[in-house]
């Protein structure tokens, strides 16, 4: 029996990234082969076939309690693994059935409800201007939080989000109502960076092979994160592989997720309510105004208009927008 080692992981996380997978992606996939072959009493891949990933995705839905959506995600990792990195052509792979997602309705929010929540978020700094931002442009989370400054156009009321889900940039709209804010806020952001520069600090991550190609870009104020870290980071040494540039990296998701779940309790809100609710909201309430669906495709970057369609089914017109027979009694 061949014990699968370390190594697999190392070799796992090369083919993701030669196939340019996100960094979520490849945590994602890492944690889901590592599984896989523990549940398979650390067994190498090359010895399993078929039954054993049925087993393992079974275990997953009977015992484990997974949605279809993770229980998909599993299989996708094991297809790679096969397929991408262990360069097996097996006919099993493509006999693998995959879970039927349940089509849920998004948990939307009323103008009146995103009203009350931005009440309670007042007075609570970054986390509230991030959570404006995703009701105001539609934007997920980690995208926002990725904003470069450079993406922020106030001449022409634009956001350049890059590198989206799928690895696709689009441009969304930046909302009057929030430039005095985030001009205000980038201030601060641009002064602290310079206080960092003064220290010999001041880096930041860049996209790719970019600190290769222009070596001083990572400290340049266009590239630096829009909600940067309250902490700066060390990246590593250089004899570890590190730069050993001292950096900032972006407001850290779960900081907001947890501002933004204080507020819905304290405005009484029970709808299971997140910060991607904020962009269901913005989706839902566009459409509620009479913008085109291809529009609001357009600005949440949806591949298929088939998606966007789901907001139809949430409008604040009651079920489907017909009126009850029983109203009209």
């Amino acid at each position: 029996m061949t014990v699968a080692t370390p190594t697999l992981i190392g070799e796992l996380r090369r083919a993701l990234r030669l196939h340019h997978y996100s960094p979520r992606t490849e945590e994602a996939y890492g944690q889901w082969v590592r599984r896989f072959i523990r549940f398979c009493d650390m067994r190498h891949p090359r010895e399993l076939g078929a039954g054993e990933v049925t087993r393992f995705l079974t275990h997953l839905a009977v015992d484990a309690h997974v949605s279809a959506s993770t229980q998909n995600q599993a299989l996708s990792a094991i297809v790679f693994l096969y397929r991408d990195v262990l360069d097996m052509r097996v006919g099993w792979l493509a006999n693998l059935v995959r879970a039927k997602r349940s089509e849920r309705v998004p948990v939307v929010l009323t103008k009146q409800e995103v009203r009350r929540v931005f009440a309670r978020l007042k007075g609570r700094g970054t986390p509230a201007l991030v959570a404006a931002v995703l009701y105001g442009t539609g934007m997920r989370l980690l995208e926002a939080l990725r904003l470069r400054v450079k993406d922020v156009d106030f001449a022409k009321n634009e956001i350049t989000v890059r590198g989206g889900k799928g690895d696709r940039d689009r441009v969304t709209m930046l909302p009057e109502r929030l430039k005095g804010p985030l001009l205000k806020h980038l201030a601060g952001a641009r002064a602290q960076h310079e206080a960092d520069l003064a220290e010999g600090a001041g880096w930041v991550e860049l996209p790719g092979a970019l600190a290769s190609k222009y070596p001083n870009a990572g400290r340049e104020w266009a590239w630096q994160w829009v909600f940067p870290a309250t902490r700066i980071y060390e990246d590593g040494g250089t004899n570890d592989g590190g730069t050993g540039e001292r950096r900032r990296h972006h407001l850290h998701e779960t900081l907001v997720q947890r501002v933004f779940k204080d507020a819905i309790r304290a405005a009484g809100i029970t709808k299971r309510a997140s910060c991607h609710t904020l962009r269901h909201s913005f989706a839902t309430h566009l459409l509620d105004a009479g913008y085109d669906i291809r529009t609001v495709q357009e600005l949440l970057g949806h591949r298929n208009v088939n998606t966007t369609m789901i907001y139809t089914h949430v409008l604040n017109r009651g079920g489907r927008g017909v009126r009850s027979p029983a109203d009209t009694l």
